[in-house]
Order: structure tokens, then C-alpha cells, then sequence
């Protein structure tokens, strides 16, 4: 009983009972089809805070007395020929105006300039542009951010009655959140179909390459969409107990096709490698689960490690991207112990067709298959040359990463959409209103309305903000039961923009304490640019949390598995050269447009601010997938000749191929993301592909064997007080140890 629960166990079951297996991992898709029909609808858009930073509060405050803000969405009318004092421009105002109010179920009213003529002059012309070209309808909807879900259902609808009337020399456009969420939505989904149509095909394209058979390059593409598929449903269920964001399923895509596709890949090779030496089908197959599939559950608990690292902060979209990912994880894990088992097994030798193979018992190892083909020469290369290759990897690594001293982190809003009818209409409202009036600033004070500090304090916040060409008119609110103050006041720049921050800073530390003396602690910023200022605020604080937690566990983890205190030392350092470099790669390419344009790619302003974390938890999860797979083929040719120098090149002319295969594949699914359209999924996609392409180059055909290089015996070094340890080695034990004379030697312990 005990060995079932071992790789080698749980592999060699699945082989002997293949369709009871099989027939369990259909029963799981099915139930995962029935989850996605039945919850999927449980996604949402929710990014919340679940501490209680300033915007927070001062969010809660006015949800607390005035119950939630509904949503805002702005109408830009414009037309070069008329102004709004023409009888044909105000029919379309008031056409549009009436066809909004009448979709009940998601506006609660809509108000134009023409309506505020009499009863407010001063509002409505606020509501017309300098040269009187240029409109706005300002539209409540029935709901906040909570019904934003239903809201959205509605999202075409709404633009398409908002937009009916244009032509004629006259443009509508429809700009804000449920506008700009519907467009977003589109783009998104529009990406992602994109990104399977690309990344399968040249998966299975390298695949191909790589087995050199059409039947072995399907399991792994097919592991890779069961992973998906189930992981989905799997999300779906546990989207009933907690937030789960929408953004979710990209996750779940890219990560589940990744590691399914790598996990398979490395198994199935590992079986057809000791089939070419002989071994029996069945005791290929349950040696590779002992050995690959021993190396995929360490590596896929390095990833989870890694991915955990995001539950550590408080915003629930990380939680999600966390939830989604580690289920996919899992998935791929336990199907790559199982399933691909199973599926080996029903298909045996057919597994090459439409090649035919003699599995003879052949050498496996001597002194020229170690040092033949390509790896076998970049291996020699490398140690005849340890100190330059060193120094070579080092210089690319470190000069890739420098740019990341400059790195600016903000939020995309719409301003980073590609061109679409929301953006237009966005510039259109940025250059003839205020930038920052579909997200402005609010100012709240929790106290009694009528307290004299309260009313003091507005009169000489008002009188400074005034002063300020940052900050547009200020408009005051009352809470009905009298113990809450708004002062809404729009940003003249771009919400989203390092000014933005800088204006939420500045009305924090200084303008506020000077208008509210003593009394500022009772006055919070919230609104849109509160929010992200926040948030970058946040990510800066829990970094070096999140990078210790990682480090630490994945440390621990390393040293167990591979008996040594150089090894995770040395892979813990190589994996953060490699996530650096990926940093800084992306800092030159969309921070400051280094060859932007010829790669497609969107340069902006600032880095999206989830990215780096993000970035780090993922990659330093996916890079470990290639340092556990090269070592643990190290580790076992070392365990079994004590030759350091012939070890490293074992390992690396049995895995350079494999390594090298799953890594393109890789890049190309995170390099489909980075084709999309949207700025934040091309700067994910840039970098994880990046960073990959890095760690299966520089890292793993330069870095490791040169470092073994030099280190020799004291790569595996643990000292006496630490033998303690309990001896979880990847590798597990062969059958037969490779000798260089070509003889088969007994696998030490086994």
C-alpha cells in the first residue's frame, strides 16, 4: 500500500489498470463541464483591498451613510460643424438623453446640458466644451460596484443606444466603466481565442521536433487542455465560497497549458528513454513515474510555493490569480502521475507512430554519447571554460536586468485600450473637460456637517484646491443623516497618470493637515487614484515579504529534495538573475519603447503595478520546472559514480532537448499573450516569455553546468548537524547506473 503512494506506485497502478484510471479522469471532466455550466457565472470583476487602507475607509465610510455610489457613465457629443446652440446638435443631446433613461433596469437617470440651463446655468456650462463643440450627458446607473456584474450584462446594449444617433458631422460616444469593461471584455476574449489558435499549433509543431513521433507530441497538448479544462471547473466551485476575479481564466489558460503540456513531456520522454534501453513496458513506465514524475510533483510543489507567495497580499484579485493557478497546478500534477500513465500504457509502443523503434538494450552513457550533438558540445564548451562562460551569463543577465532601476508602476484605464470608440471618446473628454472627471477625486470627512472645523476646513480646502491646476472645480455633498461630508473635486490629468499619485499624495500630507489642523486624521481620499496610489503603496510594502516567504520555503524545500545546502543556494540566486532580467527587459520595451514599435508591443507610461509581484511568484515557480528536471538527472548519475564533471554532462545531454522543447513552448504561449491587444496581458506575456527564454539558455545551458563546474563535489554539500534531514531525493532509484565502459551496474540502493 505504501508504494501506491509513491510516484513509482501511483504510476505503475494507473499503467495496470489504464481504463479504470482513464475512466476516473472522465468522470472529473465531466463534472468539471458541469461546474463552468452551472457556476462560471460566479466570476466577477471585484479588486478589493481586504485591509483597510485609506481609500478604503473613506469607500466604506460613504457606503456606510449614503449607501454605495452608483456607477457614472459619461456621453461625449461631438461635432466639428455644430455647437450646442444648433437645433440639430441638441436633438441628438436629447435623443440620446431620453433613449438612456428609458433602459430602467441599468440607468437611474441621465441628465444633459439642456436640462440644467434654466435650473443651474453654472452646471450646464460645465457641461460644454470651450468652443461650445463638445457635450456631455452625465448618466447614473442603478447600481455600484457590487451589481457591477449584472450591470455588465447590458454593456452592449447601453453603448448601442448611447451611440444610435451619431453620423451627420455628429460623433457619440460612451465613456466609463461599464463601457469601458465591455470593450475590455471584448478585446479579452478576442485575445485569448487568439492566443489557443497560436500557442497549440506551435506547441505541437515543437512537440513534434522534440519526440520525432505525431502520437507522443499529443499527450502532452492533450494533458495540457484536460488540466485546463478541470482546473476551470475546479475554480468554478471554489468560486462559491470566495471572490474569484474574472481574470481568473486567463490564468488558469496560459499556466495550465504551460505546465501540463511541460509535466507530460517530461514523463513521456523519460519512458521512451528507457524503453530505448530495454526495459520492460510497465517497468519503463513506473520508473519514469519514480523519476520524471518524482521531479514533476517537486516541481510542481516549488510552483505552488511560489504562486502562495500572492496570498500574502491583501487585494483579492492576487487571491484569485493564486487560486487559479495552483489548482491548474495541481491538476497537471496529479494527472501527469495518472493519466499520462494510463494513456503510455494503452498506447505502448504505438506511442512513436508513425515511426517504428527497435527497443533493444543498448549503452547508455560513454565517453562519446555524453559529448555527442549539440548539447554534448555547448556542455564541453562550457566546462573546458567555466570562469568566462561565467562571466559571459553573468554580463547578459545583469545588463538585462538594469533598466529595472527605473522601473514606474501605475494602473492602465482606458487611456491603455487600443484604439476603439471608448478611448476616442476618453481624449475627446481629456482635452475639452478634465482628464480625471470619470474618476475624481473624493475628500471624506467623518464628522457632524455642522461642526465649525468641518465647514472651516471645505471653505480653505476649496480656496487651495482652487490655486491648484491640477485639481477642477469642487462640488460638496451631504450625507442625509448629517454626519458625513464629500468634496468631490476632478483631476486635470489622467487618473492613472505618476501626477495623479503625486496630487493624492500631496492632499494627504500637506493640503489636508493645513486645511483640517488636528481634525485631518477624520478625513480619508478615496476614488480611483486613491485606490491605485494605494495600491502601488501596498505592493512596495509586501515585496520583500512575499520574496522571503518564497525564498525561504523554496529553499527548504530544495535542500530536503536534493540533500544539499549549494544547490537551492545556487538555484534560488540563478532564478532571480533570470526574473530580474525579465524585469528589466520589460522596463526597456514599454517604459522606455526599446524597439517597441518592431515587436508590436504598446509602450506606456509605467509598468502595470501588479506585474512585478506577480511576475516573480510565477516565474520564480516556472524556472524551477528546469533547474528540478536538469538536477535531479544530475543527482542521479552522481549518486551513482561519484563523478561530478561526467554527471553534469550526462544530465545535460539527457535533458537539453527536453528543456529546450518545453521552454519554445512556453515562450510561444506567453508570447501569443504578449501579441494581444491590451497592454497589461502584452507586458505579462513579454515578460514571462522573456524570462523563460533566458532561464532555458543562459541559465540552464551556461550558469548551472559552469557553477558545477567550478564547485565540483561541493555542489552537494550538507554539513553533519543537518543529516537529519529526511531523504525525499528526486531522483529516485534506477534500475541500472550508467558506466562508461557501457556495462550495467546496480543502482546504488536500490
Amino acid at each position: 500500500m505504501a508504494s501506491l503512494f509513491s510516484t513509482r506506485g501511483l504510476a505503475a497502478a494507473s499503467a495496470r489498470r489504464p481504463w479504470r484510471t482513464l475512466g476516473i479522469w472522465l468522470v472529473l471532466i465531466v463534472l468539471a463541464a458541469i461546474l463552468q455550466g452551472t457556476m462560471g457565472g460566479a466570476f466577477n470583476n471585484d479588486v478589493n483591498f481586504t485591509n483597510d487602507p485609506d481609500s478604503k475607509h473613506g469607500a466604506d465610510l460613504i457606503t456606510a451613510h449614503m449607501g454605495e455610489e452608483p456607477l457614472i457613465e459619461t456621453i461625449v457629443i461631438t461635432s466639428p460643424n455644430l455647437t450646442v446652440d444648433d437645433a440639430a446638435f441638441r436633438q441628438v443631446v436629447e435623443k440620446t438623453t431620453a433613449d438612456l433613461a428609458a433602459m430602467t433596469e441599468v440607468v437611474q437617470s441621465a441628465t444633459n446640458v439642456y436640462q440644467l440651463m434654466e435650473a443651474n446655468p453654472q452646471a450646464a456650462e460645465s457641461m460644454i466644451s470651450g468652443d461650445r463643440h463638445t457635450t456631455i450627458i452625465s448618466v447614473t446607473l442603478t447600481g455600484g460596484y457590487s451589481d457591477f456584474d449584472k450591470l455588465i450584462e447590458h454593456g452592449k446594449s447601453f453603448i448601442e443606444t448611447a451611440e444610435r444617433y451619431q453620423g451627420d458631422g455628429i460623433e457619440v460616444y460612451a465613456v466609463g466603466d461599464l463601457s469601458g469593461s465591455e470593450v475590455y471584455g471584448q478585446i479579452s476574449e478576442e485575445d485569448m481565442s487568439k492566443d489557443l489558435k497560436v500557442g497549440l499549433p506551435v506547441a505541437a509543431v515543437v512537440l513534434i521536433i522534440v519526440f520525432g513521433a505525431l502520437v507522443a507530441a499529443g499527450l502532452p497538448l492533450l494533458l495540457g487542455l484536460v488540466s485546463i479544462f478541470v482546473a476551470m471547473g475546479a475554480t468554478a466551485l471554489v468560486s462559491r465560497v470566495i471572490d474569484v476575479n474574472e481574470t481568473v481564466q486567463v490564468m488558469i489558460t496560459m499556466i495550465g497549458l504551460a505546465v501540463g503540456i511541460d509535466y507530460a513531456l517530461f514523463l513521456t520522454e523519460r519512458y521512451r528513454e528507457e524503453r530505448r534501453h530495454g526495459m520492460p513496458r510497465q517497468d519503463a513506465i513506473a520508473l519514469a513515474g519514480g523519476t520524471a514524475g518524482k521531479a514533476v510533483f517537486f516541481s510542481g510543489g516549488t510552483v505552488v510555493l511560489a504562486l502562495m507567495g500572492m496570498f500574502l497580499i491583501p487585494v483579492t484579485i492576487f487571491h484569485s490569480l493564486a487560486t487559479g493557478a495552483i489548482l491548474a497546478v495541481f491538476v497537471a500534477v496529479f494527472a501527469t502521475q495518472t493519466f499520462v500513465p494510463a494513456l503510455v500504457s494503452l498506447l505502448g509502443d504505438r506511442i512513436d507512430w508513425p515511426r517504428r523503434r527497435h527497443y533493444d538494450a543498448v549503452r547508455r552513457y560513454d565517453h562519446e554519447t555524453i559529448h555527442r550533438g549539440f548539447w554534448g558540445r555547448v556542455t564541453r564548451t562550457v566546462m573546458t571554460y567555466p570562469v568566462a562562460s561565467l562571466i559571459v551569463a553573468l554580463v547578459i543577465l545583469i545588463g538585462a536586468a538594469l533598466p529595472v532601476f527605473t522601473l514606474k508602476t501605475g494602473m492602465p484605464g482606458i487611456e491603455s485600450l487600443p484604439e476603439s470608440r471608448v478611448k476616442t471618446g476618453y481624449e475627446i473628454l481629456a482635452r475639452e473637460f478634465y482628464a480625471g472627471s470619470i474618476a475624481p477625486v473624493e475628500i471624506v470627512i467623518d464628522s457632524d456637517v455642522n461642526a465649525p472645523w468641518v465647514n472651516e476646513g471645505i471653505e480653505k480646502l476649496s480656496a487651495q484646491l482652487a490655486e491648484d491646476d491640477l485639481f477642477g472645480p469642487v462640488s460638496v455633498t451631504r450625507a442625509e443623516d448629517g454626519l458625513l461630508t464629500i468634496v468631490e473635486v476632478p483631476l486635470s490629468v489622467d487618473p492613472n497618470s505618476e501626477r495623479a499619485f503625486d496630487a493624492v499624495d500631496h492632499l494627504r500630507g500637506e493640503i489636508i493637515p493645513a486645511a483640517f489642523g488636528s481634525q485631518a486624521d477624520a478625513v480619508y481620499v478615496t476614488g480611483g487614484s486613491a485606490f491605485t496610489e494605494d495600491f502601488n503603496d501596498l505592493l512596495s510594502r509586501y515585496t520583500p515579504l512575499v520574496f522571503a516567504f518564497v525564498l525561504g520555503l523554496s529553499f527548504l524545500l530544495l535542500m530536503v529534495a536534493f540533500h544539499s545546502l549549494v544547490v537551492p543556494a545556487k538555484a534560488i540566486l540563478m532564478n532571480l538573475l533570470s526574473v530580474g532580467a525579465a524585469y528589466g527587459s520589460v522596463v526597456a520595451v514599454f517604459q522606455h519603447g526599446f524597439l517597441a514599435d518592431r515587436l508590436g508591443l504598446t509602450q506606456t507610461e509605467s509598468i502595470t503595478a501588479w506585474l512585478p509581484i506577480f511576475l516573480f511568484c510565477v516565474l520564480f515557480g516556472l524556472s524551477m520546472d528546469y533547474h528540478v528536471f536538469l538536477l535531479s538527472r544530475i543527482r542521479e548519475h552522481y549518486d551513482q559514480t561519484r563523478r561530478n564533471d561526467e554527471s553534469v554532462a550526462v544530465g545535460l545531454q539527457s535533458t537539453g532537448r527536453i528543456i529546450t522543447g518545453a521552454a519554445l513552448i512556453m515562450v510561444a504561449v506567453f508570447a501569443a499573450f504578449a501579441s494581444g491587444r491590451l497592454v497589461d496581458i502584452q507586458q505579462m506575456g513579454f515578460g514571462l516569455a522573456v524570462a523563460i527564454f533566458l532561464d532555458a539558455t543562459i541559465v540552464r545551458s551556461i550558469l548551472v553546468p559552469a557553477t558545477m563546474k567550478l564547485l565540483g563535489d561541493w555542489n552537494w554539500y550538507l554539513p553533519s548537524w543537518l543529516r537529519w534531514l529526511p531523504d525525499l531525493r528526486i531522483e529516485g532509484a534506477p534500475v541500472h547506473a550508467p558506466n562508461m565502459a557501457g556495462s550495467a551496474e546496480p543502482a546504488l540502493g536500490d
